[in-house]
Parts: C-alpha cells; sequence; structure tokens
C-alpha cells in the first residue's frame, strides 16, 4: 500500500505544468517589455548625440571655410574636400571617413535655412524614418533644447 501512494505522487500534473507556462510567459513579456522601452530610449538619446556631433562639425566647418556646407553635397562636405573651398581641415570633420546613419540605419538629412530661421539644420526622421510621427518615429532635430 504504501508503495503504491509513493508512485501515485511521484510527478506534476498537467494542470501544474501548464501554470508554471502561463506564469513564465507573463514573466518573460514583462521583462521584454521593460527591455525593448531601454533599447528604444537608448537609440533615441544616441542619435541625438550624434545629431549635436554632425552639429559642431557643421559649425566648425563654417569656420575653417567660412561657408557652410552646401545643401546638395550636405553632410559629406564634411569628409570629402570640397574642390573650390579654402580652409578645409586636412582629414575632414568627423573621426570616421564617412558621414554616420542614425540609430535606425536611415541617412541624417542637411538643410540649409530651415523654417526655424536657423542657418541650417540636421534631421533624423525617427524608427520610421518618415517626416512627422511620435514617440520613437518623432522627428529630432540638431537645434532641439537637450
Amino acid at each position: 500500500m504504501n508503495r503504491r501512494k509513493n508512485l501515485r505522487y511521484g510527478g506534476f500534473t498537467m494542470v501544474e505544468l501548464m501554470a508554471i507556462l502561463v506564469i513564465l510567459g507573463l514573466l518573460a513579456a514583462v521583462v521584454a517589455t521593460n527591455v525593448i522601452s531601454k533599447i528604444d530610449k537608448a537609440k533615441v538619446t544616441t542619435t541625438k548625440t550624434s545629431l549635436k556631433s554632425l552639429h559642431n562639425a557643421v559649425i566648425q566647418f563654417k569656420l575653417d571655410t567660412g561657408e557652410f556646407p552646401s545643401e546638395d553635397i550636405g553632410l559629406d562636405e564634411l569628409v570629402e574636400e570640397p574642390a573650390d573651398l579654402a580652409g578645409w581641415q586636412p582629414g575632414g570633420y568627423l573621426e570616421s571617413t564617412e558621414v554616420s546613419k542614425d540609430s535606425w540605419g536611415n541617412e541624417f538629412i542637411y538643410e540649409r535655412y530651415p523654417a526655424s530661421g536657423k542657418p541650417f539644420v540636421i534631421i533624423s526622421y525617427g524608427a520610421d524614418g518618415e517626416e512627422g510621427g511620435e514617440e520613437n518615429d518623432k522627428d529630432l532635430h540638431s537645434t532641439d533644447p537637450d
């Protein structure tokens, strides 16, 4: 009799296993949501930092050459010496040999004479890569306050 009783209680029932799986699934969903929101915030912060760095490089370009990069060539003038400008800094204005992209892999947009009245602005269109948007899709400008 004692031996039969031990065999009967030796494992988990299907209901107990299902309850454990549901609990683990809920915990995984909560953790994944928190991690994804942190990654999204990090991408926004990194893109803002890149915008400020590019903005400062354009200002240094202006100080050295007396002109802002043309809108036709854009930010590429920071790494490729223009033929018709004197005072260009040998080696360029960026640490790399090409203009970086935003955290979502999209090109930065360089505009001269934007609606803000500033002489130029550099824009990231956010996660969706399209003008406008909310939250992670929101446009980020180099002239935005922190």
